[in-house]
């Protein structure tokens, strides 16, 4: 094999030699036992959140967990407690992103060609304190998980979390808008205190069984995905997803709105119902063996009502 020096320090080091093409499965599961999670996206009003979970009621289906993507700091007190007591009710971990981020920020980087190298980055220390303070506003309205778009961000949280700056029964999951694709970086946010990490959207099954070599954190990724980053609907690949990579969150469903960070509305919210039952389907026919979380799996990190 070439490169073979490179590879057996890899090795050595704990890492794959190279993307894992032999597809191993995971013996890894979450600690209720189940191998996979329903994650739902681009949930960003209340009224979404609504639809969202009595559509997955009428469909026969468990919602385990629902993220905000608009920005929680856009949302009124009373937005948030919505949220908070319709997953609290329902028996589902509740995510809302942290910001203010860079495309809500007054530098134009973003906006240009250049942008993307920035993504949702906070831009100095002063983004990174009302970060903190997003966390804590939200804390204190019942939210007890949070979405996080920057790797000093995580570091500054996860830091934080640990000498009890800030509660210890809250969880930080990454964005795939960090543009983490490989073991090395995987690794690098599982130290930083990641509790569920989202790699881009676009990894092929190699890729991801090589990540799962490396790391034991729960992995989020998409079965499907808007228009606006890509567009792909990997519904049969499902199945294998959760065979190679769990324990594994299904994201599914923003697949019928154009791009994240939109508002969703109830119509959406059923839409993406009807879409996470095809992978509950698809998983359930292929490899009925591999479980899903119920709701309310005494592990959840559910909001406070």
């Amino acid at each position: 094999m070439i490169f073979q020096e490179t590879r057996d320090y890899l090795k050595k080091i704990g890492m794959p030699e190279g993307d894992l093409w032999d597809l191993p499965s995971s013996t890894l599961r979450f600690p209720d036992g189940a191998a996979f999670r329903i994650e739902v996206p681009t949930i960003n009003s209340a009224d979404a959140v609504a639809a969202l979970l009595d559509q997955a009621t009428k469909n026969n289906i468990v919602i385990n967990r629902v993220t905000e993507t608009y920005g929680m700091f856009r949302h009124t007190r009373e937005e948030i407690k919505q949220y908070c007591k319709l997953c609290h009710d329902y028996g589902a971990e509740l995510l809302l992103s942290t910001g203010p981020r860079a495309t809500y920020d007054t530098g134009a980087t973003v906006l240009s060609e250049q942008g993307v190298r920035i993504s949702y980055r906070l831009r100095g220390m002063e983004q990174m304190v009302r970060a903190v303070e997003d966390i804590k506003r939200g804390y204190d309205l019942g939210v007890r998980g949070f979405l996080i778009y920057d790797e000093g961000m995580l570091w500054l949280v996860g830091k934080m979390r640990a000498e009890g700056a800030l509660p210890k029964d809250i969880i930080f999951k990454t964005s795939a808008h960090l543009g983490q694709c490989n073991p090395c970086s995987l690794k690098l946010l599982e130290d930083l205190g990641a509790d569920s990490i989202n790699p881009v959207r676009d990894l092929q099954l190699p890729m991801i069984a090589a990540l799962r070599a490396v790391i034991k954190t729960p992995l989020d990724v998409h079965t499907d995905n808007p228009p606006g980053s890509g567009g792909f609907i990997r519904t049969y690949e499902a199945p294998e997803i959760v065979r190679l990579a769990a324990p594994v969150h299904c994201k599914t469903g923003n697949s019928v709105v154009a791009a994240h960070g939109q508002i969703t509305s109830a119509s959406d919210g059923k839409k993406m119902a009807d879409q996470a039952s095809i992978i509950v389907e698809m998983l359930n026919t292929y490899y009925p063996d591999l479980k899903q979380s119920q709701k309310g799996s005494s592990d959840l990190h559910l909001p406070q009502v």
